[in-house]
């Protein structure tokens, strides 16, 4: 019973400020952890799903390095989609017996409803790849604005 509950708290563990988990799932400032990075943060409204603050308000973190810096989270975003696709597949073929055609219709339909937020993970894990957390800027950012 221990392990069970052990295990459970390890995971939430995983999620808290601090880790770069947190600042994926979450699109929060890789450095601060304290502001979201997109300017709405419902990644449907389809005219906004890559809209970014310029920088965090917070720590003053700017997202964009270098012009065009988040061209490489294409690469990021063939990744994340192939695993949205085998999750797909192993849903619908596997698990539920569909045939082929059912399986390919499943992988195209989560990949069409699932794209603003593939795009987003991706954008987040690849700013995550060049950017680490600071407890010391988020706890001074803290400060400033209390």
């Amino acid at each position: 019973m221990f392990n069970f509950y052990g295990a459970k708290i390890r995971q939430l563990l995983m999620f808290r400020k601090g880790n770069k988990l947190y600042s994926i799932f979450t699109g929060t400032c890789p450095k601060c952890h304290q502001e979201s990075m997109y300017s709405n943060k419902n990644p449907y409204i389809l005219s906004e799903t890559l809209k970014m603050h310029e920088r965090c308000s917070h720590c003053q973190t700017k997202y964009k390095i270098e012009p065009s810096f988040f061209y490489g989270s294409m690469y990021v975003s063939y990744g994340v989609g192939i695993a949205f696709a085998v999750a797909a597949f192993v849903i619908s073929y596997v698990i539920f017996n569909g045939g082929r055609n059912v399986a390919f219709l499943s992988i195209v339909l989560t990949l069409i409803f699932f794209l603003p937020i593939i795009l987003r993970l991706s954008r987040n894990i690849w700013i995550n790849m060049f950017m680490h957390y600071s407890k010391d800027l988020a706890e001074k950012s803290k400060s400033e604005n209390a």
